[in-house]
């Protein structure tokens, strides 16, 4: 297959182009990999330079990357960039389309791929309807148009895939979980991975990674920590992440902020803690979302504690001492308690990029094939 590729470049604070980084680059390098022409079109809304970049992958496949920017002034440079789009894209010839990364680029690729008469299917990595970007006037309705017209579409959990049912009837929906690279994603040695952030060697280290905000109950992290903390001296509490500055971790020596880490740093530093958090509340966000650093603590074998909600109380439903309600501080201490004390070592099989990029390949033929049965038949 011929799959022209629609997403921003910019994605969880990473450049997809240049950082080579998780899903939005995994993706489309795993089709290429299976053999499949893939050409990947990423419009960045912040300052920088266009770019082109062609991937060394295996004969018959071959990827292509192409940033572009919106120019200064975002939306006075799009219509700049729907021609440049378009003529990249009748230039390539694509069979089907992949578009998705939030509302707008669903909308884009509904569109282009009216223009072009291909069909096209939707990767959503999050619930999009909870982006600051689908409040725009008339975006969320725009967004559900394109869903229903969509030939599939890929979910980043089973609870958003059931949702976008119920707004797309119809329309095949699977699970693609975000997930790991296996050669990245480790156990290391504990002492070193602390030797190397500056961490203490001989203490019981709690760790918070991401966005350190309110808004995905980090608050209530703190609180817990500052209880427990005054009950065993020897508890610490590591954060990497941006700190939200209007609620920022409270002031405490045993209170560790590193920053933001680089995504290779990231194996040392989950293997540097007795307990990794994963703190969500129920919102529209968190009810769908499945935090990708889910499936990269349990692979460098840390033990985890998340909030018993969504998809991820879904995956760890057998192991409910891994789980607290969301927003009960008394049954956070009791959980953390528990996993210091007596930590839980979780079973739980891990999909490869690889085995994702394949599921989305077959939805992706499935595309293609019904189309042209469709032209046959008509």
């Amino acid at each position: 297959m011929r799959i022209a590729v629609l997403w921003k470049r910019r994605y969880m604070g990473h450049d997809v182009i240049r950082d080579r980084y998780a899903r939005l680059y995994e993706l489309p390098r795993g089709l290429a990999e299976s053999g499949h022409a893939v050409l990947a079109l990423c419009l960045n809304y912040h300052p920088g330079e266009p770019e082109r970049r062609v991937d060394q992958v295996d004969s018959p496949g071959s990827l292509v990357w192409v940033g572009f920017q919106a120019g200064p002034w975002l939306v006075g440079g799009l219509p700049g960039y729907w021609r440049s789009l378009i003529a990249e894209l009748q230039a390539f010839q694509p069979d089907v389309l992949l578009g998705g990364s939030d509302a707008p680029h669903v909308i884009l690729t509904r569109n282009a791929a009216k223009r072009l008469g291909v069909p096209y299917v939707l990767d959503l990595y999050d619930n999009y309807e909870a982006f600051g970007l689908a409040r725009i006037p008339g975006m969320k309705s725009l967004y559900r148009r394109a869903l229903r017209g969509a030939s599939g579409i890929g979910a980043v959990s089973e609870l958003l895939a059931e949702y976008v049912q119920t707004l797309a009837p119809g329309v095949p929906a699977i699970t693609l979980e975000s997930t790991i690279d296996p050669a990245r994603f480790y156990p290391r040695d504990p002492l070193a991975a602390r030797e190397r952030f500056g961490l203490p060697p001989m203490v019981r280290l709690v760790g918070v990674s991401g966005s350190l905000s309110r808004n995905r109950g980090i608050d209530h992290v703190y609180a817990s920590f500052l209880r427990l903390s005054a009950e065993d001296p020897s508890l610490h509490l590591a954060l990497a992440g941006d700190i939200d500055p209007r609620h920022p971790p409270p002031r405490h020596p045993r209170i560790h902020w590193l920053g933001r880490i680089a995504h290779d740093a990231m194996p040392d530093f989950f293997s540097a803690l007795d307990l990794a958090v994963v703190p969500m509340i129920d919102t529209a966000f968190g009810r769908y979302a499945f935090p990708q650093k889910a499936f990269e603590i349990l692979a460098c074998g840390t033990p985890l504690l998340t909030t018993r909600l969504g998809a991820l109380e879904r995956t760890l439903a057998a192991y409910p001492e891994c789980l607290y309600a969301p927003g009960d501080d008394e049954d956070l201490d009791r959980r953390l308690r528990g996993q210091l004390s007596e930590p839980t070592v979780l079973r739980v099989s891990i999909p490869s990029w690889r085995d994702q990029a394949g599921r989305l390949e077959q939805l992706l033929a499935d595309a293609v094939l019904h189309t042209g049965l469709a032209a046959c038949q008509n």
